[in-house]
């Protein structure tokens, strides 16, 4: 079995008992075997096009989540990218939930192009296991898209429509490993639209205390909102 079906396998797997579907549901809707179903899991069998599609629609999923990302995304010619995106096909966001009082962590999958400067992008948000990090809390759905000053993410949760959220991330053409960004939308605990400082970065960060305090507002940015009357992040 090859390490691309396998992990597809996982993939289906984990979507499937998350929605509390059994094996004998799924193959009934897809108008397969229970064993069929259950080699798919495994990654004994590569299935077809026909039937990847059908079964992230039976999920509910879009069918780039049980896809597998390997080539980083290149450039076209006369397209915007920002130094931080560049032949990046993954990052990860951070930001400090006062109501728990801990880091919020996330993956951010970049995907297919999808126009000019914009491309398809799913966010795990708040995940226990890196290595397993589709199974989170939230999943959002939506694009990032380039423009010369910043880059924009748009994203809705998957299950629940209403969660809109959006990031504006300052573009910057010196290359760095971590940049700023401003996240804004809708808390559900309570419910109230939110806006909060949200740290991306290209590689895993260490969350200890440095990172921990580094996401906390601070006396800067509350003197910075106090001067303008609005939360920013630069």
């Amino acid at each position: 079995m090859s390490e691309i079906s396998t992990e597809v396998g996982k993939r289906i797997r984990y979507f499937r008992m998350s929605r509390n579907m059994t094996i004998e549901e799924l193959a009934a809707a897809v108008y397969k075997s229970k064993a069929t179903i259950s080699k798919y899991e495994k990654g004994d069998i590569v299935m077809d096009i026909e039937t990847l599609y059908e079964i992230a629609n039976r999920l509910h999923v879009h069918v780039d989540q049980l896809l597998v990302s390997q080539t980083p995304h290149r450039v076209v010619e006369h397209e915007v990218n920002p130094s931080f995106f560049r032949d990046v096909n993954r990052f990860y966001a951070y930001y400090y939930d006062g109501r728990v009082r801990k880091i919020n962590r996330s993956v951010c999958d970049i995907l297919s192009r999808m126009d000019v400067n914009q491309y398809k992008l799913i966010m795990y948000m708040n995940y226990e296991n890196l290595d397993r990090y589709q199974h989170c809390e939230n999943i959002y759905v939506g694009y990032i898209k380039h423009f010369d000053a910043l880059s924009i993410i748009e994203v809705v949760h998957q299950t629940n429509p209403m969660e809109h959220g959006s990031v504006q991330i300052l573009a910057s053409f010196l290359d760095s490993e971590v940049k700023w960004g401003l996240w804004n939308g809708i808390s559900s605990r309570p419910l109230m639209p939110v806006a909060l400082k949200m740290l991306f970065s290209k590689k895993p960060l260490k969350e200890d205390k440095v990172l921990n305090e580094k996401l906390k507002i601070s006396k800067d940015d509350i003197r910075t909102m106090k001067m303008y009357n609005f939360f920013s992040v630069t």
